[in-house]
């Protein structure tokens, strides 16, 4: 089983290095001038971005936003650069080869590799950068937990496992049953 890296260096890393790193089918990610790299994801958590990608689109109804999936990057400041595997993001923080600004969603799919990274890590910085919704799918369980942006910090607005539906009002209405998202 793959596992992510930290990557060691004298001195941070910037989003400037990471424009000088192969594209090689891994993810770097950079955590406060961190580099992290994680392995390609495996078919169950591809499937489960691509059903999210396909539900989102069919009812993704707001004008100025636009839907991406990773690999993308999301530079909220030099020394953070996240990949989100599916992300909603305001039309004027669509740069020429990323996005800044603060994500209106980002979506993370656990896997083994990058289960911790996904629940500590980049809930802190998605909270840290305001970045309004943040839902987390678990395609082994099958789960989404959606949490919201209050006042600096990440409240639960809903949580479903299995054929339960999950039925959101933030950022669009929208349900969600996360046993759809890993079946083909």
């Amino acid at each position: 089983m793959a596992v992510m890296q930290l990557m060691p260096r004298d001195g941070d890393w910037t989003v400037d290095d990471l424009d000088q790193l192969p594209e090689d089918g891994l993810q770097y990610e950079l955590f406060d001038g961190i580099l992290v790299v994680s392995p390609s994801p495996v078919p169950r958590h591809a499937d489960a971005v691509m059903n999210l990608l396909r539900l989102l689109d069919r009812k993704f109804p707001q004008p100025g936003l636009r839907l991406y999936t990773a690999p993308l990057d999301w530079r909220p400041g030099r020394r953070r650069s996240l990949q989100p595997d599916v992300l909603i993001v305001r039309d004027a923080d669509v740069g020429e080869k990323n996005l800044s600004g603060s994500l209106v969603l980002a979506v993370e799919v656990l896997s083994s590799s990058t289960r911790q990274k996904d629940l500590l890590l980049k809930r802190v910085i998605y909270q840290d950068e305001g970045v309004q919704s943040y839902w987390i799918v678990d395609p082994d369980e099958p789960s989404v937990l959606a949490l919201e942006l209050r006042d600096g910090v990440y409240y639960e607005t809903g949580k479903a496992a299995g054929d339960e539906e999950l039925v959101l009002t933030v950022p669009f209405p929208l349900t969600i049953v996360p046993s759809a998202l890993v079946t083909r």
